[in-house]
């Protein structure tokens, strides 16, 4: 197979198509694990998720069981969750708090920094042991503005340059709240039986919200009616699509459907009018004018390559999917909130989370049929080629494919192992368009 020809991106002709077995064929996953979800920085949680010591959250990353917790110098570890022994697990339970962890098979323990603590009958063990060697593992990590990765490589870039232009939309997240941002405890969690990059196209593309989510809109639509506003069911809103570097990419839009930190809808109630006004108030003292609005006023659907994303629209959702095959994907997504915030205003943003994006809410029921629909028809023949060329004429539009072309762009870089290029498109300064990336050199897993 010929990777480096699975999508076809020539902006000179208006013209940008991406190969149907690009979101099929097992050959492809499996590239995929090896270059991209063994090489590029992974979401693994938030640090408000672990504010104590002892306390503690387990994930899985890229098929790898790992757990992160706070040491008792108040330091974020993050461990493979297997016992250096015979591979156990030794973290079992999604969250919690311990003062340490035992393995279960044999009662192996471990302090918050990984360390070998307890070893039954260590006396039946030789000169040759070392308690000091088996200590549990770690893989590189890094943080950025509380939200946590990993990375099982060690030749690539470090986080924050591997964020690149993601690095603002983070900003204008964690700025939303002079006292931090933390993760509500909880999850919503649920399957879809497509292949992970349809979900990763499907949450930065605007075009398909008048069609595919029309229920929504006229349900906002009609309650702004009832207020004596007039709001549009057509779906339409000002915005932009932009490509960040490395992959990243974000659609930015007028929140017209109402933002939990500081801007009013009538879904909120009249009630919620004062307070909203004053949180508003606050972040222009804080922040300046423009930066406020930006906040206030803006929906953002970030995503961070390969498989993170940021929906800072009605709620502000971190959304983590993870491929289990060439046409399936687990999916967890986290509320996000000022740490703050409570009451009436905190049971103001869950409703909205789970109205809208929860897993029976307005859009994601749509969003997951619409997928498991595409990821059918791909295998039907008859078309080789997805188009993703809308825009390439014309300034980007929030309706724009741009920022999913800076996913694909990067995707088929990494596959083919062939320098990475963002592509000059129409209404982009040059001074926009990054350098080529040279694709990263294999090496040896970090531990």
């Amino acid at each position: 197979m010929d990777v480096d020809k699975l999508v076809y991106d020539h902006p000179e002709l208006g013209k940008f198509k991406v190969h149907r077995s690009a979101v099929g064929a097992p050959e492809i996953y499996e590239l995929e694990r090896r270059r991209i979800f063994d090489r590029c920085w992974l979401y693994l949680g938030h640090e408000s998720e672990v504010p104590e010591p002892g306390d503690y959250a387990r994930r899985v990353v890229a098929e790898r069981p790992l757990f992160f917790v706070r040491n008792r110098d108040r330091q974020l570890r993050v461990f493979h969750n297997a016992c250096p022994h015979r591979g156990a697990l030794v973290c079992r339970s999604d969250r919690g708090n311990a003062q340490v962890f035992k393995c279960f098979y044999h009662s192996w323990t471990f302090d918050l920094s990984g360390a070998l603590v307890g070893v039954p009958d260590i006396d039946g063990y030789g000169t040759g042991f070392h308690r000091e060697e088996m200590g549990l593992r770690s893989p590189r990590f890094d943080s950025y503005r509380g939200f946590v990765f990993v990375c099982f490589d060690h030749g690539t870039e470090p986080l924050r340059d591997y964020l690149a232009g993601a690095t603002e939309y983070l900003d204008l997240v964690a700025d939303q709240d002079a006292g931090g941002m933390r993760v509500i405890p909880g999850s919503n969690r649920y399957s879809i039986k497509a292949n992970w990059k349809l979900l990763a196209e499907n949450s930065i593309d605007g075009y398909h919200l008048p069609a595919l989510h029309r229920s929504f809109v006229e349900y906002l639509a009609g309650i702004a009616k009832a207020a004596g506003r007039s709001v549009t069911t057509d779906g339409n809103r000002r915005g932009v699509g932009r490509s960040l570097g490395n992959g990243h990419g974000v659609m930015e839009n007028d929140a017209v459907y109402g933002r939990p930190i500081a801007l009013w809808h009538p879904s909120y109630g009249e009630e919620a009018r004062a307070e909203i006004r004053t949180t508003r108030d606050r972040l222009i003292a804080r922040h300046g004018l423009d930066k406020a609005l930006r906040i206030c006023e803006k929906s953002r659907n970030l995503l961070i390559f390969p498989n993170l994303i940021i929906a800072d629209i009605m709620a502000l959702t971190i959304r983590v999917f993870q491929p289990t095959g060439p046409a399936g994907m687990e999916v967890t997504a986290w509320e996000l909130a000022p740490a703050g915030e409570v009451g009436i205003r905190l049971r103001r943003r869950l409703d909205s989370f789970l109205t809208f994006l929860g897993p029976g809410g307005f859009a994601t029921p749509d969003d997951v049929e619409v997928l498991e629909s595409c990821q059918q028809g791909c295998r039907s023949g008859g078309v080789e080629w997805m188009d993703l060329s809308r825009g390439l004429h014309r300034e980007p539009r929030g309706t724009d494919e741009l920022q999913m072309r800076s996913f694909w762009r990067r995707w088929q870089s990494l596959l083919a192992g062939t320098p990475h290029v963002e592509q000059y498109e129409r209404g982009l300064p040059p001074d926009a368009v990054p350098k080529a990336i040279p694709p990263p050199a294999p090496t040896a897993p970090a531990d």
